[in-house]
């Protein structure tokens, strides 16, 4: 996706934005995430296939397989690349797909790695194909193939790396080819969080952050976090500046439900893109089906932000379902936003 993906700048709209916000850089958020897989809540699976890995390799004193993580924007994909790298004792040098334009660009990072250091690539599906030729002797082989000249002077000549481990994170798997997909030895998925989960984090980060939040107001702001630690940080800061404001400083649960009445963010955490796009699958395509293309047309926007951004909770929560004709909205959808139930169209 480009940059100019969301094509209004709503302050609301920025909860759900894919890429990580200028926010999210903010030393008391950078200051919330984990440092080590004890710290990490959730995610039970994934974090055990990782400890068991990070042990192995400890104890063989080599560096742990390479690592493709992917999952919906938020899940923590980059917070355990950050993990990896502390429990294995190695330098983090993170990139995303897109910033790769060049095999040189891939190469200049890939040369400067030590052995063990760790190499986070997030959004890898968007590497382009010239570059990607080039991570696979890199992951396979730890090593890169240049080629000199042209023609019937052309020579090839092979330039040994340290060894190191790659982070792949990725919120389109399918996208990815499948030459690169399988030179991953650990492949796992990261699915939302539940709300016990949320609720732990959002008291620890209200701890880190020293805010006082009751039980009722952290259940009330993990039920509006869409199964996302980084919408619930976001969330806490802004339910914070409102108490802080409008409240005596205390987070409580009407607190909560009053200060993100003003986000527009309701009591499924819908915000204003979720109801735009499902009212107009609703009013405009009697409920639907109806292709994507079509949807993103109507709402003008990104067809790429109705995917990644919009749809996978949606899903998740059973208001939208997929189906060879296009999307639906569901009868629990309809209710929601107040429509009746047309029984025909289920």
């Amino acid at each position: 996706m480009s940059d100019n993906t969301i094509s209004y700048s709503s302050e609301k709209q920025s909860l759900v934005s894919a890429e990580p916000m200028a926010e999210d850089q903010e030393l008391e958020i950078l200051s919330l995430r984990p440092e080590k897989l004890y710290d990490y809540v959730g995610q039970t699976d994934v974090v055990e296939t990782l400890k068991i890995a990070i042990q192995a390799a400890t104890q063989r004193g080599e560096p742990i397989d390479h690592v493709l993580l992917h999952g919906p924007p938020g899940l923590g994909k980059t917070t355990l690349a950050h993990i990896i790298a502390n429990e294995m004792g190695g330098t983090l040098t993170v990139t995303s797909g897109p910033a790769l334009e060049k095999g040189g660009d891939l190469i200049g990072l890939l040369t400067n790695l030590e052995s063990g250091d760790i190499l986070f690539i997030d959004e890898i599906h968007r590497t382009p194909k010239t570059v990607e030729e080039f991570l696979y002797p890199a992951m396979e082989d730890f090593a890169i193939d240049f080629v000199f000249d042209k023609g019937i002077h052309a020579r090839s000549h092979r330039f040994q790396l340290k060894r190191f481990t790659l982070v792949g994170a990725t919120t389109r798997v399918g996208l990815l080819s499948a030459p690169l997909r399988d030179r991953f030895g650990i492949f796992r998925n990261l699915d939302f969080y539940s709300e016990p989960d949320l609720v732990k984090i959002t008291r620890r980060s209200a701890s880190l952050l020293k805010i006082t939040i009751d039980d009722s107001g952290a259940a009330e702001l993990a039920r509006r976090s869409r199964g996302t630690p980084r919408i619930a940080n976001r969330l806490l800061k802004r339910v914070r500046d409102f108490s802080q404001v409008r409240a005596d400083g205390v987070i409580t649960r009407p607190t909560v439900s009053a200060a993100l009445e003003l986000e527009g963010v309701d009591e499924m955490g819908l915000t204003d893109l979720d109801r735009r796009y499902l009212k107009t699958i609703i009013e405009y395509y009697r409920g639907g089906p109806v292709g994507i293309e079509a949807i993103a047309a109507t709402l003008q926007e990104e067809a790429d932000t109705l995917v990644d951004i919009v749809e996978p909770y949606l899903l998740k929560i059973g208001y939208l379902t997929r189906t060879s004709s296009g999307r639906k909205a569901s009868e629990a959808a309809f209710r929601h936003l107040g429509f009746k139930v047309q029984s025909r169209l289920f």
